[in-house]
């Protein structure tokens, strides 16, 4: 894949990574937090099949997503004052469940730590940078072994705007030191993709993970990919093995 790039970019320098979705299914970690937290507003379970699509965009968009779904689940949609009435319990509830079992209902989708060890072996610098708040982020790159490939983890709450906002990519690629033409964004969803093209990165979508419920092959992008290890060329893949 990266041999693929080459011949249609710039040669490249680093590679950003997303991490719910791309690296790390982290689907059941949100539906436990968010029925614990809807148990504690005594309000009523969600199905983890319900709650994907409405990930992607950072917890803060997840949690009213919920309480709108939920409170209009009895027939009439709530409105946004009753929806945000309650989004400050239920942020706190939501960030203390979270906290509590991070990374214990997630997994690591097959061959994400041998190819970002394949990255790196590949020569290029690597930085995380998700839409999860950083205090979520970090320990769950920990907790699943990952921490030690990235040069920088930016959650969604570093800089004033999140992905689909390019801004965040530019500022990723300004702290590596690289031109966003030479840093490759790999992730999930059609936000990945369209901070990518609006900041001037070439961009790799994995077949899996969240994409707003929408087909993934059907968003703009360079490529994808069934596995992170399908980026690197056979031969660095295979001195990793």
């Amino acid at each position: 894949m990266l041999n693929s790039l080459g011949s249609n970019h710039t040669p490249l320098d680093a590679a950003i990574i997303d991490l719910d979705g791309t690296m790390v299914d982290t689907l059941g970690d949100f539906a436990e937090a968010l029925n614990r937290m809807l148990r504690d507003l005594a309000l009523p379970a969600l199905a983890a099949a319900r709650i994907e699509p409405m990930v992607g965009k950072g917890s803060e968009h997840l949690l009213r997503s919920v309480l709108q779904h939920v409170l209009g689940q009895a027939g009439q949609a709530p409105t946004a004052v009753e929806v945000e009435a309650l989004y400050p319990r239920a942020w706190e509830r939501y960030q203390h469940h979270y906290l509590a079992i991070n990374g214990q209902y997630a997994r690591l989708y097959p061959g994400v730590a041998e190819g970002l060890q394949a990255l790196k072996g590949a020569g290029l610098r690597l930085a995380c940078l998700t839409n999860k708040p950083t205090a979520f982020a970090l320990p769950l790159l920990r907790a699943k072994g990952l921490d030690g490939f990235f040069e920088h983890v930016f959650g969604g709450d570093a800089f004033e705007r999140k992905k689909p906002d390019p801004l965040p990519l530019l500022k990723t690629c300004a702290a590596l030191g690289t031109a966003p033409a030479r840093t490759l964004m790999v992730g999930d969803s059609s936000n990945d993709a369209q901070a990518a093209r609006a900041a001037g990165c070439p961009v790799v979508l994995t077949t899996y993970g969240y994409n707003h419920g929408q087909p993934v092959t059907a968003v703009d992008a360079d490529g994808w990919v069934d596995s992170l290890m399908q980026l690197v060329p056979a031969s660095v893949a295979e001195d990793i093995q």
